[in-house]
């Protein structure tokens, strides 16, 4: 009798067993029957789900199946023929970058190079705003170019302005060329005070002019306002940019050539070269 107990026991738990057996089963085959693809699905919806995994890049991005230079041409156009708005520039910026995946630095320079030649100098000053809103083109490059196109468009205030908050605050490292610019835009436009202005500070921090024009410039404006002392001056102290080219050089050349080092021939003898070998002949 005593076996009765022990037998239903062995019973129930192999009935337990099974039951969480069929229990796995069931939850499998809905697992498996979730998570594998249907037959019925789009493909291009199965690709689309493959390609917005993490980590994966969309083969069929719509900006690898354009050329550099279709898309320059494209966005060049679009410059052309949109309305002199700011929003409809940016926006078909915005637009036009969404296509790279790292910022095309390279293919807007040549973008704001054709601009320049067709002379469209508004445009020129939208794009280099825009890409420094973006953060990009912060080179003193940049800078002149953005200032060469305010002046050309006649917005020499605004170039003005950018140059006192932008670079004028660090006269002691410009470079010259962008020094000059900034002469050059205020002697074209009559600021004669400010062109004085910018070169007494230039001198500040002993920055010596790389070119006579510069020189020339800077003289005209001080003739024309009356102060004739320091037109003076400023010729008298840098004549060298003016006496650089002719006889000294000449004279540089010739004492050169009357420097030569002597030369040891086989037999031990000095020779000189140039005139001396041909005395010697």
């Amino acid at each position: 009798m005593w076996r009765l107990p022990r037998f239903s026991y062995l019973v129930n738990r192999l009935n337990q067993v099974r039951a969480i057996n069929l229990g796995l089963k069931v939850n499998h085959a809905c697992y498996s029957e979730l998570s594998s693809p249907q037959s019925h699905l789009n493909p291009s919806h199965s690709q689309q789900i493959k390609l917005n995994t993490p980590g994966e890049t969309a083969k069929n991005y719509i900006g690898l199946n354009v050329s550099r230079k279709d898309k320059t041409k494209y966005l060049i156009n679009t410059l052309f023929d949109l309305n002199d708005s700011k929003e409809a520039i940016y926006g078909a910026l915005d637009a036009w970058v969404a296509w790279e995946q790292n910022f095309p630095i390279a293919s807007l320079k040549r973008i704001l190079t054709v601009l320049e030649k067709e002379q469209q100098w508004h445009r020129v000053v939208q794009v280099i705003k825009w890409m420094l809103s973006k953060g990009q083109g912060t080179t003193m490059g940049t800078y002149g170019q953005l200032i060469r196109a305010l002046d050309m468009d006649h917005r020499v205030r605004e170039a003005q302005k950018f140059w006192e908050t932008k670079i004028g605050t660090d006269l002691h490292s410009v470079p010259w060329q962008l020094c000059h610019l900034m002469i050059s835009v205020y002697y074209r436009n009559n600021m004669l005070e400010d062109l004085v202005e910018l070169f007494k500070g230039l001198e500040a921090f002993d920055r010596k002019p790389r070119d006579k024009a510069i020189i020339q410039k800077v003289a005209n404006a001080y003739e024309m306002l009356g102060l004739l002392k320091e037109k003076e001056r400023i010729l008298e102290k840098y004549s060298y940019h003016f006496t650089a080219e002719g006889p000294s050089k000449k004279n540089s050349r010739n004492s050169s050539k009357s420097k030569k080092i002597p030369l040891v021939s086989e037999k031990g003898e000095h020779k000189e070269s140039g005139e001396s070998s041909a005395e010697e002949q």
